[in-house]
């Protein structure tokens, strides 16, 4: 079977892909896996390297099908791992709460252009409030318009978001997804809400340094140093939020061209995700690392997540609040709560995922 990558404009039909680049990346991904990548200046002044890893699309190929889903939960199935979230799971997760703290995970919303932010919000204001009358009641409103896949606005993908040789998630085919929107493995399937356990890995902390430095990949034995060093196992329903400082390195020194190297997950480590059975993938970034060093697959944390596994992404939140609550807490385990928008056939949502401690 010849691997293909799918663009993201094989799902919506027009814009600019953020995979465009990304794809350029990925055919020299293998030569550049074998170079050494910074983690950055540690908070000793001293720079820590890694030695990245490449992996062959075969090893790729072998896992699409070993960590597949589908018909797991039936040949209808449309939720994917979020079937995990059981009543249980949500009772369990309600009883982490203890202060009744709650805190945002989304960026503010980002309105100029830049080079990783090509389609910036854009707002129109309909009725000013100069326009509202001086005394009695008045009105004011605004419009949005919203490009919420990329590399800056926080998002959830729903399963129709990613395709691989012409299908998506248990098996659907990529025609069903039109210029009406996704017939199948649409964002309405999440309408009632996403109510479970998150477990935050700060693999900056882990690393003491502010921030991992783009092409910093993280390993299955990074998630598991984690787990031991904060106390905390991710279990089956979890929401997973994979914390790099991606933010606090945008904020310090500017945003960055998405092709120049993103900190993330290496292929590797989607076994463990399966193993662990966890409902929900986040993070502070797009989750995978770039370059992959995976020839001809830019981003295959995605594709096997959202394909293979049936497992819904929240891109791009801003986990530097809540890595320092939790840090200051010494708790790495909250309440998430999250509700993507009710639109038929949307292929994911902006969102606003809270966590609560």
């Amino acid at each position: 079977m010849k691997p293909t990558v799918i663009s993201e404009n094989a799902i919506s039909g027009a814009g600019v892909s953020r995979r465009h680049a990304l794809q350029r990346v990925a055919g020299v991904s293998l030569a550049t896996a074998a170079a050494q990548s910074s983690y950055g200046q540690a908070q000793s002044g001293q720079a820590q390297t890694v030695q990245a890893r490449s992996a062959t699309t075969q090893e790729f190929l072998d896992l699409m099908k070993q960590l597949s889903n589908w018909n797991r939960w039936g040949k209808d199935d449309e939720m994917g791992t979020v079937n995990l979230i059981t009543p249980a799971k949500r009772k369990q997760a309600a009883g982490l709460v203890k202060e009744g703290a709650s805190f945002s995970m989304a960026r503010n919303a980002e309105m100029e252009a830049a080079v990783d932010n090509p389609q910036p919000i854009i707002r129109k204001v309909n009725r000013l409030g100069a326009s509202a009358p001086a005394t009695g009641m008045g009105g004011t409103g605004d419009t949005f318009f919203i490009s919420y896949h990329g590399y800056v606005h926080t998002h959830m993908d729903s399963l129709c978001h990613f395709l691989y040789d012409g299908k998506m998630y248990n098996g659907y085919s990529k025609d069903l997804v039109t210029e009406n929107g996704a017939a199948k493995n649409g964002i309405l399937n999440f309408k009632h809400g996403l109510v479970t356990r998150g477990v935050l890995m700060d693999m900056a902390r882990h690393k003491g340094v502010d921030y991992l430095e783009p092409g910093t990949p993280i390993y299955p034995e990074d998630l598991d140093a984690w787990e031991k060093k904060a106390r905390v196992k991710v279990s089956s329903g979890d929401v997973l939020l994979v914390r790099t400082g991606r933010w606090a390195r945008r904020d310090a020194k500017g945003p960055w061209p998405n092709s120049a190297g993103l900190a993330g997950l290496h292929m590797s480590c989607a076994k463990w995700l399966h193993e662990r059975d966890i409902a929900i993938l986040g993070g502070d970034g797009a989750q995978d690392v770039v370059p992959s060093g995976v020839a001809g697959i830019s981003q295959p944390i995605h594709v096997l997540s959202l394909v293979a596994m049936g497992t819904p992404i929240f891109d791009n939140c801003d986990l530097e609040l809540i890595g320092r609550e939790a840090d200051r807490r010494r708790r790495w385990e909250f309440l998430v709560t999250a509700s993507p928008a009710a639109v038929p056939g949307g292929t994911g949502s902006v969102l606003n995922p809270i966590a609560t401690f």
